[in-house]
């Protein structure tokens, strides 16, 4: 056996990740709504600028993004709610709301049974710009880890998730790791740099656009232990 570690991103890898956030955005604004009246939100490109503004006055808020959120609803309450210690309570109420609604995914058909079955020949862990934690599903108990942009303070295709990963293990080298992801450059560039073997999920067929080699991939989730056993055999 070749690999003995496999890491995998997790929005739009293990789920599609827009709904999700989409329906919590929505169902924490209601409450909002309700709570305070009216907020006036603006378009994408306004909640943009304010992301881009905050980051450029808190550069931290690129890869801690809970307290980015939170900075949000405070720009936003900031003239409805005068009193810091009100608002604060609010903020921190809201922002419990959307973390718990994002966590209402489902997964793509084939996750939970591939993840079963690679978990009993390998180490499994998790790496993610996000802030799902995998340890809220019954899957989580199959994983050794889950890293963040949060406990690294940085995000992929940067090299600290990667590296924080293999230094879990004494005995293990970046060539007997495989990451498992969606993004080209987040998990197949970031894996790619430290000599990683990188898999390519991609089930929406979208072309490889990169200048570097494309890896090898899957669509569907039933394909990926397949897949794996014959590079584990090459």
């Amino acid at each position: 056996m070749k690999y003995k570690l496999i890491t995998f991103d997790l929005g739009d890898t293990f789920w599609d990740i827009a709904p999700v956030i989409i329906k919590a955005e929505k169902d924490t604004r209601a409450w909002l709504r309700k709570t305070v009246g009216e907020i006036e939100w603006g378009s994408m490109s306004d909640f943009m600028g304010i992301r881009e503004d905050l980051i450029k006055v808190m550069p931290s808020l690129e890869w801690d993004i809970g307290l980015l959120r939170k900075e949000i609803y405070k720009q936003k309450l900031k003239n409805i709610i005068t009193n810091e210690s009100e608002r604060n309570e609010l903020i921190n109420t809201a922002y419990s709301m959307f973390l718990e609604k994002r966590h209402e995914v489902i997964f793509y058909d084939g996750v939970c049974h591939a993840i079963e079955k690679l978990s009993k020949k390998y180490h499994l862990g998790i790496l993610t710009n996000g802030n799902a934690d995998i340890f809220k599903y019954d899957i989580g108990k199959f994983f050794d880890f889950s890293i963040s942009s949060f406990d690294v303070q940085d995000n992929k295709p940067n090299k600290p998730h990667f590296e924080s990963a293999k230094n879990k293990y004494e005995n293990i080298s970046y060539e007997e790791i495989i990451h498992i992801g969606d993004h080209q450059i987040n998990d197949v560039y970031g894996a790619y740099q430290l000599g990683m073997k990188a898999i390519w999920f991609n089930n929406m067929n979208n072309e490889w656009d990169q200048s570097f080699d494309k890896p090898d991939e899957f669509s569907h989730w039933n394909d990926c232990t397949k897949l794996i056993e014959e590079i584990d055999e090459r």
